[in-house]
């Protein structure tokens, strides 16, 4: 069985878990087993048992031993679960010969993200990237699941065998639909450079929230926008980029996005299928990496967060934004370590700020340090021109942002213009009838 006939995970499964850890590794934490447990109550399923496992010798066939395998059915019977979450990654054998013998659906941490993806999508957008990581992860399986058909006969053209040709008609049909949905991102992606692209004419800069699953980022976008974006305390609560304006009180006008949670393991599949939304960060004026500094293994999922914009960043050849840090959650933190992270954050590179996106606590702060960071460099000046010097006002436009313009004596423009130094050199170079005042 492969994974096109394998019926897809039904919310109304029971499901066992197990989470495996191999000799010379480190045992599961229990934030490990939290955050697996947050992954299938995302499904809407019911827990029949969750418990990691010591696997002394990986199999091939199984991963597992025949003892572990044999334990493993005798708990799905007895809970009549129909679904096995196995909390790393199989081969394509290892699934097939599991579901084989424990006689119920086989998914691995991969498949368990794509089917909780699935479900989280609202957009027509957000469909298209699931579709797309869903069908590159079964076209990658398919290949290999088939290998051993493909050695039933030899010979070539009509002489292939019956394995052979069904790998192919399997490979094509997947492709014809991958070549689609291609496409159909690829005009997602148009849209959003052009919407970028009108921002930044506009002046208006671009903050993007981003971090670690459930680390409380679309808390903090309520409450620095005033919005209803859905937030919970679930894995994956946001999938489809949401973008709000937001008042800076120094600034005025700017964007804020909030972007996908990001995951230990993060799916390949997924960060190139969500290429097209994950670039909002990358085009952004300014990164927030929201922590959850509650969590006992913040520091390992700051590093997760850290791999895939670098992955991001090595795949697009472009480098990261600027970035803070908004340290959340303080109001689960004791107060000594809460005290201490106040006194951290001063002094931490990158800028960091303590806060608690569900009281407010530090939030006014955080909003003072993105306006530092967003200014940072550029200075407010004021030019005169006259009504004729047409080109050098669209200039300003394009390069700066623009705060005031005004009309003098019917003949005098006087524009108040935010401009980063480096700009306001080129601009007095290319349009010297320009005065500064």
């Amino acid at each position: 069985m492969n994974d096109l006939q394998a019926t897809d995970a039904q919310a109304s499964d029971t499901v066992g878990v197990v989470i495996p850890w191999f000799d010379g590794e480190p045992s599961i934490t229990d934030e490990r087993i939290a955050e697996t447990r947050g992954l299938v109550d995302a499904l809407g399923s019911p827990l029949a048992f969750i418990e990691d496992v010591r696997v002394r010798k990986r199999t091939p066939s199984h991963l597992f031993t025949g003892g572990l395998v044999e334990r493993f059915a005798e708990q799905l019977k007895a809970a009549s679960a129909g679904l096995l979450v196995v909390d790393s990654a199989l081969t394509p054998i290892q699934q097939r010969n599991l579901e084989r013998d424990l006689q119920v659906k086989v998914i691995d941490r991969t498949g368990l993200i794509l089917e909780i993806f699935g479900l989280r999508a609202q957009t027509k957008e957000g469909v298209i990237q699931v579709e797309l990581a869903r069908l590159l992860y079964e076209r990658s399986r398919l290949v290999r699941t088939w290998t051993h058909l493909e050695r039933q006969r030899g010979g070539r053209g009509f002489l292939a065998g019956p394995g052979e040709s069904q790998l192919e008609a399997d490979r094509r049909m997947l492709d014809r639909r991958l070549k689609s949905l291609r496409a159909d991102l690829d005009a997602v992606k148009k849209t959003r450079q052009l919407q970028r692209a009108g921002r930044r004419r506009s002046g208006t800069p671009t903050v993007a929230l981003v971090g670690y699953t459930n680390a409380g980022k679309s808390t903090l976008f309520n409450a620095l926008t005033s919005a209803d974006a859905f937030a919970q305390d679930m894995p994956f609560a946001t999938l489809d980029p949401i973008i709000r304006r937001i008042e800076l009180p120094s600034i005025g006008e700017a964007a804020l996005v909030d972007t996908v949670g990001f995951i230990t393991d993060l799916p390949t599949h997924l960060i190139d299928s969500f290429q097209a939304t994950l670039e909002e960060a990358l085009d952004a004026d300014l990164i927030v990496h929201v922590r959850d500094r509650s969590s006992d293994v913040d520091h390992e999922q700051r590093d997760d967060v850290m791999h895939v914009l670098t992955q991001l960043e090595e795949s697009s050849g472009r480098p990261l934004p600027t970035m803070i840090e908004a340290w959340n959650k303080s109001d689960l933190l004791p107060p000594d370590k809460a005290t201490a992270l106040q006194i951290a954050a001063k002094e931490s590179d990158p800028p960091a700020c303590l806060l608690s996106a569900e009281t407010g606590t530090g939030v006014r702060e955080l909003v003072r340090m993105i306006e530092r960071e967003l200014t940072r460099g550029s200075d407010v000046r004021q030019y005169r021109m006259t009504t004729s010097d047409g080109e050098a006002r669209a200039w300003l436009y394009q390069n700066a942002e623009v705060l005031e313009d005004e009309v003098e004596r019917d003949t005098d423009l006087l524009l108040t213009v935010r401009i980063e130094r480096e700009r306001d050199v080129q601009f007095l170079k290319r349009f010297p009838s320009a005065e500064v005042i």
